[in-house]
């Protein structure tokens, strides 16, 4: 049974009252499933819903639903039923909450913790937004390096439950310095009497709490990395991020990359839970600076008025030059962006880029020139200079628009700002801009207009 058709099962079921082959059903969904489900019933079944799961489930089901959803189940349960809750969540994930929740209910909920874990939650919400401290989690397994693989194993066995991964346990000493890394595989294949400090990895990759999410999303990506420990400014273990942390980051930051490359501010939302009012507000900054902006491709078209006037056929042919030019320019750009994304491009690589661009563009330019040569010869005979103009102007504006498009979200780094907003309806305002005039001065230079 696949999952639309199980939503359908118990949507029947929640109808027909039949709950207990309902909360059967139900706890064999993943938790994700789950957590989609409840969002789509109205708040009084979800609340029904939600109060079937067994409390270790709900806890995770609660981590995955979208903030309005758990800001309605938290207005309706108790406060015993939210500390059950919260005593179930990971602390990643309750912090994720806390800052999405407005500042009544995060209230409440801080109220329902004990002492240790408000402390906690508050030094987590001190970290800005977007570093690695605001991702990490506090519940991972650290061991001492004079322990024997009998006594490690037995202290995972009896802490290791409330650690959100297992993969590694980390090395500290009585500072808790980080000294190593081990695996539970490392452990579990090795003799009972043998030291921890003997097999531990002491040469560990690690991320400090001030370090841009972003990096450590690299350092994930490129090298597979399962967890990485987090240390404070004295070389401190005080937290682990795991790559399911990092997955919501790339997700995140994928997001925000699209949308300003649509000339859009990101909202942080998913498009239909975004009120049409806030996704307008986002829209209207750029689409009013482009708007702006094109006064000036209207101004450089009043300037050459004389040279359309006497020839006509000139206008025709500016529709094809400007979406050339748009679309070669927004072609390199985006490449660059991607690469600038994955680390692959430094800003240092600016004339490395500008000679591929270039290479790229006489080689594309000239194919595109000698193809509307061909094509505009047999179609306005006797036009040859016309004709002669524009496969030059095409050849040129290529050129123009994949130098302009590779190099401007280097420049947009340069001056501390997401190269994405360097993307296609900006750069292609840009070149529209240039190509016209190109156009026109190739058009007075060879027709004496």
């Amino acid at each position: 049974m696949n999952f639309e058709e199980k939503i359908t099962l118990l949507s029947q079921l929640l109808e027909e009252n039949r709950f207990k082959t309902l909360r059967e059903e139900i706890v064999e969904l993943n938790e994700v499933d789950i957590s989609e489900f409840i969002e789509m019933l109205p708040k009084e079944k979800a609340i029904i819903v939600f109060r079937f799961l067994p409390k270790d489930l709900a806890a995770e089901v609660f981590a995955n639903l979208e903030t309005e959803a758990q800001q309605r189940i938290i207005h309706e349960i108790t406060d015993q039923e939210l500390g059950r809750i919260l005593d179930e969540m990971f602390m990643d994930d309750m912090v994720d909450m806390l800052e999405e929740l407005p500042a009544g209910v995060v209230k409440r909920v801080l109220k329902n913790t004990d002492e240790a874990t408000r402390g906690t939650i508050n030094a987590f919400l001190k970290y800005p937004k977007d570093s690695a401290g605001s991702i990490m989690t506090a519940e991972f397994t650290n061991l001492r390096a004079n322990m024997s693989v009998k006594e490690a194993i037995n202290y995972i066995r009896k802490h290791g439950a409330d650690s959100e991964t297992l993969y590694n346990a980390y090395v500290i000493d009585g500072n808790r310095v980080l000294d190593g890394v081990i695996t539970l595989r490392t452990l579990l294949l090795s003799r009972d009497d043998e030291i921890v400090t003997d097999l531990m990895e002491e040469d560990v990759t690690k991320v400090h709490t001030s370090d841009d999410k972003e990096d450590v999303a690299y350092l994930f990506n490129r090298y597979d990395y399962l967890s990485l420990p987090v240390v404070d400014s004295e070389d401190r273990l005080v937290g682990i991020i795991t790559y399911d942390d990092i997955i919501d980051v790339m997700e995140e930051e994928t997001t925000e990359d699209f949308e300003l490359m649509a000339a859009t501010i990101p909202s942080g939302k998913a498009y239909l839970k975004t009120p049409a009012w806030e996704l307008a507000r986002n829209r209207i900054v750029w689409l009013t600076v482009l708007m702006i902006s094109g006064v000036i491709t209207g101004g450089i078209l009043s300037r050459y008025e004389e040279s359309f006037t006497a020839i006509p056929l000139l206008v025709t042919f500016i529709p094809m030059l400007t979406n050339t030019g748009g679309n070669a320019g927004s072609q390199a750009s985006t490449l660059v962006i991607r690469g600038m994304v994955l680390n692959e491009i430094e800003v240092s690589d600016g004339l490395k880029v500008l000679w591929k661009e270039f290479r790229v563009s006489l080689i594309a330019g000239l194919f595109l020139a000698v193809i509307n040569y061909i094509r505009l010869y047999i179609s306005y005979p006797g036009q040859e200079k016309v004709v002669l103009v524009v496969s030059l102007a095409i050849f040129a504006t290529v050129i123009l628009a994949k130098v302009v498009g590779g190099l401007l979200p280097m420049a947009a780094k340069v001056f501390k700002l997401d190269p994405a907003i360097m993307a296609a309806p900006l750069i292609t305002t840009i070149v529209d801009a240039m190509s016209l005039m190109l156009y026109f001065v190739l058009a007075g230079w060879i027709l004496n207009l």
